[in-house]
């Protein structure tokens, strides 16, 4: 064997080498790691459940506040809420309507309240795809008073959003009226029932 082809042999790679250059993945570590914590299927729920959908329009929102660079200074502006489909959610069991709408993809509360007799929409600066309004919200997780705008993608849509929100108006406006009629008709039989426990003392 002459010198060349020993030298040759001495630095041929191993037959293990050769498999692992033609199959790089055949080395590589298969490792697994048992989770620390067991985390268990938990049902999500909107609290939407026990409502359903008399109107749905997408808008974009505004709310007339401070802007976290005037923060205390009293000084407010117009700042933009968010995008996405304003609803009005009738409830199935007491029947109220509120107004609700979500932020697009992040699912995030923008508006929440429900629709009030005291709430009248004017249109923003003469436009007639915008709408201004003020009202007690509940979005962020407190009550606030708030000063809403909404604007739609035209004239029509936004007519119909008013006209969406006259009917809940109504609605609601016929429920509390009946709920006071119910409990003027309980007081009045409460006040009948002493009367006569009143004559009965005094016979």
């Amino acid at each position: 064997m002459s010198e060349e082809e020993k030298k040759q042999q001495e630095t041929a790679p191993p037959a293990e080498a050769e498999e692992a250059a033609k199959d790089p993945e055949a080395e590589e570590p298969q490792a697994y790691f048992e989770p620390v914590v067991m985390l268990d299927e938990v049902e999500v729920t909107t609290g939407e459940e026990e409502e359903e959908v008399v109107f749905k329009q997408r808008a974009k929102a505004f709310c007339y506040r401070e802007s976290l660079l005037d923060k205390g200074t009293g000084k407010k502006s117009w700042c933009e809420r968010g995008v996405g489909d304003v609803r009005f959610l009738k409830h199935k069991e007491h029947q109220k309507v509120r107004l609700l709408m979500r932020q697009e993809k992040t699912h995030k509360i923008l508006m929440n309240h429900l629709v009030e007799s005291r709430t009248e929409l004017t249109p923003n600066m003469g436009s007639d795809r915008a709408w201004v309004f003020s009202c007690y919200d509940f979005a962020d997780g407190v009550v606030e008073a708030q000063v809403f705008a909404l604007r739609f993608g035209n004239a029509d849509n936004a007519q119909q959003f008013k006209d969406a929100h006259d009917a809940a108006k109504a609605n609601n406006n016929k429920l509390e009226d009946g709920a006071d009629a119910a409990d003027t008709k309980a007081g009045d039989d409460a006040a009948k029932a002493l009367e006569a426990l009143d004559v009965k003392k005094e016979e």
